[in-house]
């Protein structure tokens, strides 16, 4: 991973006391940037199979089984993030999402989002990548 920090220089709250919806806002992108990057590592270029890959790890669906792959390793405070964004009012959820799956899809991201803006590079690519079958 480059040394590039895309939020350099942009001032946060405390990222304990931003929304779940927000932090998980930060999250989706976080693990979409992440998963593009992982199927470039692995040699596909062409863009139709990337995005049909990309789809295969970030729906709904394969975020709740990447949170529940990685439940027994997180810590008291992470688990009360996740747990604010599990019971989050998301809005609108995507017709083809089951209401579970999106909240612990969301629960996951919150937490991606919040590793994020604390600038916790190391845990943030445990997670990632146990969370993604790798290492």
């Amino acid at each position: 991973m480059s040394d590039f920090e895309l939020l350099d220089g942009l001032e946060f709250e405390r990222p304990d006391q931003i929304s779940a919806p927000a932090l998980a806002f930060i999250g989706d992108a976080v693990y979409d940037l992440y998963i593009r990057g992982l199927l470039i590592s692995q040699g596909i270029r062409n863009t139709g199979r990337l995005h049909n890959s990309a789809v295969g790890y970030v729906k709904a669906s394969k975020q709740r089984e990447a949170y529940e792959s990685i439940l027994n390793m997180l810590t008291d405070t992470e688990l009360q993030i996740t747990k604010r964004g599990r019971n989050a009012n998301m809005g609108s959820i995507p017709k083809n999402a089951d209401p579970a799956d999106y909240s612990f899809a969301t629960a996951f991201e919150t937490l991606l989002g919040y590793l994020y803006l604390i600038n916790d590079r190391n845990r943030l690519l445990e997670i990632l990548n146990k969370a993604a079958g790798e290492k």
